[in-house]
């Protein structure tokens, strides 16, 4: 089991300048992948984006790369040539337009500052290699954290399954009696009416048979029982979990109101409230599962 939420990171050394690569990620239902890199490293982001699918299906995810370090050879430049000619395509619009021109000193500005150029950066295909490494290895933090946290996880799943299980028996144990009440307080309720009706009489016990019908949850409990046993399995298993752990919730709370709507019963309303507070906790908490 991992969790969704991990961060790490990792640096190394490139032509003089420190690299450093931070990944994190919260959760998020899909897979939501962020790349901020130098812009000369754009070619990069899908070598980026694949190497992190390797290790996250699941959660929203940012990685950071960025130089630091002597910027002496970093600092921005004009281009003086690319603004000369985007000053001629606006000027050959304006007269396309008929409209005059006069560059301002702001709109010089302007055009050189769109085309400034950053100097000093090793090329994307030399800088791969070691990119590559080094996000490599903060990949493998940020695994380790999420793994570090599903174990957490995995025991607070484990305490509150046994807390579901614990009221389903509960439960189970109650429902015969049901009945039972039933029909003691129906044959008091004759007597104080002053029907003295026998109660083996075939309309009393046709009517007790038919609340015992209506108010039936061995099927709901044996199904809870099974979706038990498929969750705690899950649990253990690797990869991704929480989309099918959400499927199995989503059908334990289904048969937990089901038993409740049948409860004719306060012991078994007050478990079925129980069992409802605790699931709406493990769903919550499922939220972080990748």
């Amino acid at each position: 089991m991992r969790s969704m939420t991990g961060y790490g990171r990792a640096t190394a050394t490139l032509e003089g300048f420190s690299l450093t690569v931070q990944v994190s990620s919260v959760n998020r239902k899909t897979l939501d992948l962020t790349i901020g890199l130098p812009d000369e490293w754009e070619s990069l982001e899908p070598v980026v984006a694949e190497q992190v699918r390797r290790f996250a299906a699941r959660g929203k995810v940012h990685v950071e790369i960025e130089m630091t370090g002597d910027r002496t050879g970093l600092e921005a430049t004009w281009d003086e040539d690319a603004a000369s000619e985007a000053l001629d395509r606006l000027k050959a619009f304006a007269e396309h337009r008929r409209v005059p021109f006069e560059p301002t000193a702001e709109l010089l500005w302007q055009v050189a500052n769109a085309q400034r150029r950053t100097d000093g950066l090793p090329a994307a295909e030399a800088a791969q290699t070691v990119v590559t490494a080094t996000l490599m290895n903060a990949l493998r933090a940020f695994a380790a954290m999420r793994a570090k946290e599903g174990e957490s996880l995995m025991v607070d799943f484990i305490k509150r399954g046994e807390v579901l299980h614990r009221h389903v028996e509960a439960i189970a144990t109650r429902a015969p009696q049901v009945p039972v009440n039933y029909r003691e307080q129906l044959t008091k309720r004759l007597r104080d009416a002053g029907l003295e009706l026998d109660i083996n009489d075939e309309r009393v016990l046709r009517e007790i048979a038919l609340f015992a019908d209506r108010i039936d949850v061995s099927e709901e409990i044996t199904r809870l029982r099974s979706h038990f046993e498929q969750f705690a399995t899950l649990l253990k298993s690797s990869g991704e979990i929480g989309r099918k752990a959400d499927f199995i919730l989503q059908e334990i709370g289904r048969e937990v109101n089901t038993i409740g709507s049948k409860a004719n019963d306060l012991t078994i309303a007050r478990a079925v409230i129980e069992l409802k507070n605790e699931l709406e906790r493990v769903r919550e908490q499922m939220a972080n599962v990748e």
